[in-house]
């Protein structure tokens, strides 16, 4: 039903709203089921959020308003709350009109480690010239699901340090000073050039080298081995475990679980690498885990993250 806000008209559609991550729209269709229909990357599902790992966002309890003029559909927006992000599936200039009447949406991009900004942002499309779908309450606070971040463009050593920054942002969990951490796969170091950077210790494990720039940095010790030759009991417990290794999920998996059911690592965050087609028998073993969240990030390619994150 609308809320006291809600402009005259506005009916719930009884369904929740799913942005794809852009070019994985088969995988999101797959994952919600054929009783979904989409207009390009918006999918719409019937009843309450389900798990869907390959949407970039959701859009909870969207409703449909009608309008007659770009100034009611402003209106109309800015009665239910003030921030607003236009994703445009059609009718572009008449979308822009309206969202270029709503207050400014500063997309400013963050600074590692600084906290998600934390007031609400609404997602709206138009269905059609006279019909916003519009949800008030969203998965992301960031338009579209797209974290972005100030860039260190001397410090790392390749672009994979973004996926962590974002990993990390989105989990609101970030290594601490004097935590224990391991980074299996970790060549040339851009996740560990993450995790010293917030004052954690870690052990980069990798039968390649580091980058010297990072080899070097307080706070890292490396150790020349296969992640995958590596047991729980010969590293002993550890607070974080990390890995960007280039695998198939299967032999991934193997990994994850036998850290997970070992005990020694108390916080897990992974990049799930598909190669050919997605692997979803593999997917929903990870998600099977208990604790487990599984996400498509912005800076993923055709990867989910896994974390599991213990209290």
């Amino acid at each position: 039903m609308p809320g006291a806000a809600e402009p005259q008209g506005t009916t719930a559609l009884g369904a929740t709203a799913y942005l794809a991550a852009e070019g994985f729209e088969a995988e999101l269709a797959l994952e919600l089921g054929p009783d979904a229909s989409n207009e390009g990357r918006l999918f719409f599902a019937p009843g309450p959020a389900r798990p869907a790992a390959w949407a970039a966002n959701i859009w909870f309890d969207p409703v449909r308003i009608p309008i007659a003029s770009i100034g009611e559909g402003a209106n109309a927006l800015r009665a239910i709350q003030r921030s607003w992000a236009l994703f445009a599936t059609g009718h572009h200039g008449r979308a822009k009109l309206i969202q270029d009447r709503l207050p400014h949406v500063s997309a400013k991009p963050l600074v590692f480690p600084n906290r998600p900004p934390a007031a609400p942002l609404g997602s709206w499309t138009l269905q059609d010239a006279n019909t916003i779908i519009a949800a008030a309450r969203c998965s992301s606070p960031f338009p579209n699901g797209e974290m972005q971040f100030v860039e260190d463009r001397a410090g790392p050593p390749s672009r994979a340090y973004l996926k962590l920054w974002e990993a990390l942002t989105r989990l609101g969990r970030y290594p601490k000073p004097g935590e224990s951490c391991i980074d299996l796969g970790a060549s040339p170091g851009g996740w560990t050039w993450v995790i010293q950077s917030l004052g954690a210790q870690v052990t980069a494990v990798d039968k390649a080298p580091l980058d010297p720039a990072v080899a070097t940095l307080p706070n890292v010790a490396t150790l020349a081995q296969s992640a995958f030759a590596l047991t729980p009991d010969a590293v002993g417990p550890v607070d974080w475990l990390f890995s960007d290794i280039i695998c198939y999920p299967e032999r991934l998996l193997r990994l994850v679980t036998t850290w997970v059911e070992s005990g020694r690592a108390r916080n897990l965050v992974c990049t799930i690498k598909f190669q050919g087609e997605t692997d979803f028998a593999a997917q929903s073993a990870f998600a099977a885990i208990p604790g487990a969240q599984l996400f498509h990030l912005h800076q993923n390619k055709h990867e989910l993250t896994f974390a599991r994150l213990l209290e």
